[in-house]
């Protein structure tokens, strides 16, 4: 009976992991998961903990054992999906960034939304002008320690926190000199309302970048906003399509595909080549989820989609969720005292370091990180006048980018003469910062992307800390060497032609991808009629007696087929076999 319950015992703990999911203010939360539970179930668990209502613009992320980064699919097993042996570790971040933060219901979604745009900040995500940085820095100062307080806050206060990956010493007199004479009086929360509301205005609001190359071998990162879709090369977005002109996104092994319809029946296919397969169906499902979310009216239009070609099956991916315009209708009907927000404020160190020297503390909690050797890349060699160097095929595309980006969120329009950006507000080499940093405000464009990690180039991406890091420093097969630097031109009558690193490439490229798909059409449609003529020499040499076949040989149009035609054509064909054989005889 004793080694019964024992047996028993054991076998339960065999279904029981440990999880561990790591929170937007770095806190952890653990707990223990049977072995078939599915991400919806962590998924509420979590957002029980927060006291979370509005929660689909959260999910949960972690790093497979090949270090490429997954969105947790809340209607599969979670053992499944991590290839890893537990205990778990994920972490909570916004997957979906909400279009206008100011209509968000709760407070506490509006906290939870400003600690991952401030991490967006501090990993070099959100790309902005030293003005905005300013700004930016100056609201966080304001919502995590108060008013300016001249007995608390010494001169240089501001130098002792680390909002980016690199700043000057005249970016910190800025941010105090805001903090000081602008943000007098403003609540927490109305000061990461204010954060938020500028965040948004920005270019690279919500992008979370995948890095690639285009058909030049040049280095690029793709990213989905709420807006659409967003292409950035050097210090500047080269490339925008709201959701409304994407037609489909498709992947094939490690080349990505855009299709897009602009006005005027402009058809445009962008495409790019991820690092590894997995790395593209990731970045091929991001895209499918994020268009569906923002794009569709009802969850209801929700449909599956195939990364294949007509005649293979290729992946098949559905989003399950409500979309924004449901997540917004839902958020209008919560009723209920507002929850009480936990804030983690700024710690000053006890001794005030150098403001050029020695480390400064973050407000973005501290995590742990792994030993790598990191070099800068010299920066992504960006586009000097809008030229498509990415698309394989474009039709009358022109300049038609550049000119929607500035209609809809502000332009990189004031960059150097050069057509690259002028980094920082002094003489700075981008080999002097491990991150990217804020760009002069005279320069205009947004800060580089661009980082080369053991020799890839990687995103900038979140610094997550142990074996699940979501770093791009830990991203193993997500980074894109750097490419030969090649620029594509445009031509005349608004056509771009681009050529791969071997010339003409490009041209033998599609001439092999036309002739297998004209094998493959033909290896098909022998298929067919090979299936078809055995099912005809069944119906009507075989002898077997199956319902449906008998249904079929009972038919007027069978039995006058059979007659007319079958019939003759083989004594026709049983004449020409005797007189072949009666030939080789004589021979």
């Amino acid at each position: 009976m004793l080694s019964r319950l024992m047996s028993g015992s054991i076998r339960s703990l065999d279904r029981e992991y440990d999880c561990t999911v790591r929170l937007l203010d770095d806190s952890e939360y653990t707990c223990t998961i049977q072995r078939d539970a599915k991400g919806q179930y962590l998924f509420d668990l979590i957002c029980h903990h927060l006291n979370l209502l509005e929660k689909d613009y959260f999910g949960i992320r972690y790093v497979d054992p090949d270090k490429q980064r997954h969105w947790l699919e809340f209607s599969k097993s979670i053992a499944k999906q991590m290839k890893s042996q537990p205990p778990f570790t994920m972490c909570l971040r916004v997957k979906f960034y909400p279009p206008d933060p100011a209509a968000l219901k709760e407070e506490i979604t509006r906290y939870l939304v400003f600690l991952q745009i401030k991490r967006d900040l501090y990993h070099g995500r959100l790309l902005c002008k030293t003005s905005d940085a300013a700004l930016l820095a100056a609201y966080i100062l304001q919502a995590e320690i108060g008013d300016y307080d001249p007995g608390k806050h010494p001169e240089g206060y501001s130098s002792k926190f680390q909002f980016f990956p690199k700043h000057s010493e005249r970016l910190e007199r800025r941010i105090s000199d805001i903090h000081k004479t602008e943000l007098i009086g403003q609540s927490p929360d109305t000061s990461e309302l204010n954060f938020l509301q500028k965040a948004q205005s920005l270019e690279t609001y919500g992008i979370d970048p995948h890095p690639c190359k285009d058909v030049s071998g040049n280095p690029a990162f793709l990213a989905f906003t709420p807006f659409g879709f967003t292409v950035l090369q050097g210090n500047r977005r080269i490339h925008f399509l709201n959701w409304d002109e994407v037609t489909k996104l498709k992947f094939e092994a490690k080349t990505f595909h855009v299709y897009a319809n602009q006005k005027e029946d402009k058809k445009i296919i962008l495409t790019y080549f991820a690092p590894t397969p997995e790395a593209c169906k990731h970045l091929w499902k991001c895209g499918v989820e994020n268009q569906a979310f923002y794009k569709l009216e009802k969850s209801s239009q929700v449909r599956t989609v195939s990364s294949s070609n007509l005649f293979f099956k290729g992946s098949r991916f559905r989003y399950s969720g409500r979309v924004a315009k449901e997540v917004m209708e839902q958020s209008a009907k919560i009723k209920r005292d507002p929850p009480e927000i936990h804030r983690a404020g700024l710690v000053p160190s006890r001794s005030c370091p150098s403001i050029t020297h020695g480390p400064r503390l973050t407000s973005v909690p501290r995590t742990r990180r792994r030993a790598v050797h990191i070099s800068i890349m010299e920066g992504l060699e960006s586009l000097r006048d809008s030229a498509h160097s990415t698309p394989v095929r474009s039709v009358s595309h022109g300049d038609t980018f550049m000119r929607r980006s500035r209609g809809h969120l502000a332009d990189s329009r004031e960059a150097g003469p050069s057509g690259s950006g002028v980094i920082s507000d002094e003489a700075y080499s981008p080999s002097d910062s491990v991150l990217p940093t804020p760009v002069a405000e005279h320069g205009g464009a947004e800060m580089s992307l661009g980082r080369h990690l053991n020799g890839t180039s990687r995103g900038a991406g979140d610094e997550e800390g142990g074996a699940e890091s979501e770093t791009a420093q830990e991203r193993g097969g997500q980074g894109a060497e750097p490419g030969p630097g090649k620029r594509g031109a445009l031509r005349a009558g608004g056509r771009s032609r681009t050529s791969t690193p071997g010339g003409a490439g490009g041209d033998v490229e599609e001439l092999n991808k036309f002739v297998l798909s004209v094998l493959r059409l033909f290896l098909v449609t022998m298929g067919l009629l090979g299936a078809l003529l055995l099912l005809l020499l069944v119906l009507t040499e075989s002898d077997l007696d199956i319902a449906f076949l008998r249904d079929i040989r009972r038919t007027p149009e069978f039995q006058q087929f059979h007659l007319e035609y079958f019939c003759p054509l083989r004594r026709w064909l049983a004449c020409k076999v005797r007189w072949m054989g009666g030939f080789l005889v004589s021979q």
